[in-house]
């Protein structure tokens, strides 16, 4: 009875892994990051929805040399690094000897109003899940892209 117990949760657990084998996740449509972001980020939503109250994760690529200013949030974050270094630090200033590195498979919290900074050593691609709405205030408002004047 044990052996025939065994052979059926070894074939149930076989066939849910060719299933899902036979279904990838869906692809990701990546896009410019919305505006709050300094220029070159890319964006993808994986589930839920950024502007709305509920559980998100999107991811962000960012490109070599990539800087996100000082800046918080109203809500927690958490953040998975998925490809490249990426470096964060605390404070109000963007200082990279207060940087700590995160490799692939790396994640951390941060928790809501935490002021923090970042940026990418290489291609840099970052999972990030929070509570919407999303929000990002910088600590020095000349450092938010959306109330600078357009570049011709």
């Amino acid at each position: 009875m044990r052996t025939l117990l065994g052979a059926i949760v070894l074939l149930v657990w076989a066939s849910s892994l060719t299933a899902q084998a036979q279904y990838p996740a869906p692809t990701l449509h990546w896009g410019p990051a919305p505006a709050v972001f300094p220029k070159g980020a890319q964006m993808a939503v994986v589930r839920g929805d950024p502007s709305k109250a509920e559980t998100f994760t999107v991811e962000l690529s960012f490109p070599n040399g990539y800087k996100l200013p000082p800046h918080f949030h109203p809500t927690d974050e958490t953040v998975e690094v998925k490809k490249g270094t990426f470096l964060f630090g605390m404070g109000d200033t963007f200082d990279p000897a207060k940087a700590k590195s995160m490799k692939p498979g790396d994640k951390g919290t941060i928790g809501a109003q935490m002021h923090h900074f970042a940026a990418a050593k290489g291609t840099t691609v970052v999972a990030v899940t929070a509570m919407g709405p999303f929000a990002m205030t910088y600590v020095n408002p000349a450092d938010d892209p959306t109330r600078q004047a357009p570049q011709p």
